[in-house]
């Protein structure tokens, strides 16, 4: 079964980082995908969230 949830978090996060001015909404929403994902997810998608939540981290500094 996909993970639903893992797939939003990554689209979520994809926007996010592919937009200029994103909002601090944008970023909060990414955010709460992630987490949202995180408690059904697989060891595999866990490590890839772990990533996302990174990126999205490294998009606030910048």
């Amino acid at each position: 079964m996909q993970n639903n949830l893992f797939q939003q978090a990554m689209d979520a996060v994809s926007r996010l980082t592919n937009m200029n001015g994103a909002s601090e909404q944008d970023k909060q929403a990414a955010h709460n995908a992630i987490q949202a994902a995180i408690t059904d997810a697989t060891p595999e998608e866990k490590q890839q969230l772990q990533q996302l939540q990174q990126q999205l981290e490294q998009h606030k500094l910048s």
